[in-house]
């Protein structure tokens, strides 16, 4: 049993107790999101959560492990969006619609990425991330200009295949309170996609070719030093980082049914996936499923929580002014700051240090 689950998690576990049980915990509610939290908006946030978790583990690949800064994985995340939507608006509702979209947005986003990678990995630092942040505000003003395909500014809505779709009741009778419908199933897939994607990350950032993109991050001129061809690590690195966003982008639009500019290639999104990052912690693939879990939550409920805190709070209209939901941004803002404080290594990596101060100590 051991071994299998050795297996599973590439010999990555958690390194702390704390840890596995958070982790534990989040799979469960994850996996029973639908049946814990009832309501339409409980399950587009998990359904949510699940589309951040590929996005920024992806993300974190580029960033934590291999020490490369990209603001162009928006890009690639809005292509695999766009892929589905474009197949489906164009060939109908199908499976095969579906198959065609996500090939043909795989196909893009490695060639591009394969051509950022050769073109500008060779630039240092700074100079690279301005060259994928142009290239990225290019590929969304295209996106929005060529209507014809894209949808402009409106965007594209489409269907899915009826199976997924939230007429089709497999029971007359709800389960737990729950209908179970196509949309339900859609969320298991997205659930089911999402864990064989983290867990193929793992095997990756935990493979031979894992460690020498951790070793570039380290030391870029030792590795180059000791044999390694650098530029085709990193390289490699920013293809298989595009494809899995690629990935988060499709199932982002399989489950909203409708893509645009906005939608998944706003700057606004590549700045949430860095917080993320920051907040789950760098390096380290389940720091991506806390810190998705953790800033999404806020970000979904924090209005709500001010709301209360304010009509409580109504005997001093400062309070109540401060605790307004418009200012949920403000709170958000401290809450950020206050995690990085105290959490500087991300939640992920401030557990593993006290479980390791923990055992020097006993």
């Amino acid at each position: 049993m051991n071994n299998i689950l050795t297996r599973i998690v590439s010999n990555d576990f958690p390194r702390s107790r704390v840890l596995a049980v958070i982790l534990i915990g989040l799979l469960l509610a994850l996996a029973f999101a639908p049946f814990i939290f009832p309501g339409v908006k409980a399950l587009s946030v998990a359904a949510k959560v699940l589309v951040f978790i590929v996005l920024v583990a992806s993300f974190d690949l580029l960033l934590g492990y291999t020490g490369i800064v990209s603001f162009a994985h928006t890009m690639f995340f809005g292509i695999g969006a766009y892929g589905i939507a474009v197949a489906t608006s164009r060939m109908g509702p199908t499976w095969e619609a579906l198959a065609v979209g996500l090939l043909c947005s795989l196909a893009l986003s490695f060639v591009l990425s394969l051509l950022v990678g050769l073109f500008s990995l060779r630039v240092k630092a700074i100079f690279f991330a301005m060259i994928t942040l142009a290239v990225a505000s290019a590929f969304q003003t295209l996106a929005s200009q060529l209507s014809d395909i894209t949808g402009g500014e409106d965007g594209l809505s489409f269907k899915v295949p009826e199976l997924l779709s939230p007429s089709m009741e497999f029971f007359e009778q709800p389960f737990l309170g729950v209908s179970i419908d196509g949309r339900l199933l859609c969320y298991y897939l997205l659930f089911v996609i999402t864990l064989v994607l983290l867990l193929s990350l793992l095997r990756i950032v935990n493979s031979p070719f894992g460690r020498v993109l951790q070793a570039i991050r380290e030391n870029e001129f030792r590795a180059e030093a000791i044999g390694y061809r650098v530029v085709i690590y990193r390289t490699t690195s920013s293809v298989l980082s595009a494809l899995f966003a690629t990935m988060a982008g499709a199932m982002l639009a399989l489950w909203l049914r409708y893509n645009g500019p906005d939608t998944s290639l706003s700057f606004e999104i590549m700045i949430d996936v860095l917080l993320i990052v920051v907040i789950g912690g760098m390096g380290t693939i389940y720091g991506a499923a806390i810190g998705a879990a953790l800033f999404l939550v806020a970000q979904s409920y924090l209005q709500d929580l001010l709301r209360l805190a304010s009509e409580a709070a109504a005997g001093l209209p400062w309070l109540a002014a401060l605790l307004s939901p418009d200012r949920w941004l403000l709170w958000l803002g401290v809450l950020f700051v206050l995690s990085v404080y105290y959490f500087p290594t991300g939640v992920v990596g401030r557990l593993r240090a006290m479980h390791v101060r923990a055992a020097r100590q006993a």
